[in-house]
């Protein structure tokens, strides 16, 4: 199963990928609906996407958080900061490649210690200067090769805001606050994630007829999980719109999030509809 590429509205960001659709074995999440398959060297990223058509907090973290031993809200730390060109969600699956020098110089110190680090996103857009807002990767597995690079499995876990640039040599270090949603009113946000689920599901079936997949029964896209760490995992499907992926990030409303997610999957069966339909009238094309 897959969801093809997200579509982006203008006032939601410049981007705007094409269409393919693959599932993501390394994820713990139902099949990905992310928007592009990036390598970026020189941190191979090695997950398979597929993409969704894009526009542009709830329950007090019910099971939001997926470390069972968060660091307290208001308390301020240090962390290590690795800038990457995607954005990393909480619950979701980070694969890396590290060969820089100083990023080989970081895990030596973070496999010896709390062996968690902060993902914050940049691109070539962004000056130098990554993005405010970023999420804590948790090596979950790592091997370190005779050459002394390291392959690493990382684990999303906490958001946070930077406050100050401790350091920048030999890497990055900030001290951070984290983030959390907070409580989204008289929204109904498990209505919202239903209505979330049942646009994913729609666009899975569309993307697989465009693509010449066999019909077959969709399983549970939520799999239990309450609609704080949905909207995480929503998110992190969008692949290939990093700057989208990131207001996502940044929102602490987690009815606000699953609205724009929401809008996003509505843009994309629309796309997806009229796609059907040209291929209905015009099967060779």
């Amino acid at each position: 199963m897959a969801l093809p590429q997200l579509l982006h509205s203008p006032a939601s960001s410049p981007f705007s990928p094409k269409p393919s659709i693959n599932p993501n074995p390394t994820s713990p999440f139902p099949p990905s609906i992310s928007v592009l398959h990036h390598r970026w060297k020189p941190y191979h990223v090695a997950t398979t996407t597929f993409r969704c058509y894009a526009s542009s907090s709830s329950e007090k973290h019910h099971n939001t958080n997926p470390n069972p031993n968060p660091t307290p809200q208001n308390d301020v730390v240090e962390l290590p900061l690795f800038p990457l060109p995607l954005v990393l969600f909480p619950g979701a699956i980070l694969p890396l490649q590290i060969f820089e020098f100083r990023y080989r110089i970081m895990m030596h110190t973070l496999l010896q210690t709390d062996l968690r680090f902060g993902v914050v996103f940049t691109d070539s857009l962004s000056d130098g200067a990554g993005a405010a807002v970023g999420c804590v990767g948790e090596i979950v597995k790592h091997e370190r090769l005779s050459d002394d690079r390291f392959f690493l499995i990382c684990k999303g876990q906490e958001r946070f805001r930077i406050t100050r640039i401790v350091r920048s040599k030999p890497y990055l270090v900030a001290t951070v606050d984290w983030l959390e949603d907070k409580p989204s009113g008289d929204d109904d946000v498990e209505t919202l994630a239903k209505e979330v689920e049942i646009y994913m599901r729609d666009v899975i079936r569309l993307s697989n007829r465009l693509n010449g997949k066999p019909e077959k029964e969709i399983g549970d896209l939520r799999r239990n999980l309450f609609p704080t760490p949905f909207s995480f995992f929503v998110g992190s499907t969008f692949e290939g719109a990093p700057r989208e992926q990131q207001a996502l990030l940044e929102l602490e409303d987690t009815a606000a999030r699953l609205r724009r997610e929401k809008e996003t999957l509505r843009n994309t069966l629309n796309y997806l509809s009229a796609a059907s339909a040209v291929k209905d009238v015009f099967p060779s094309s």
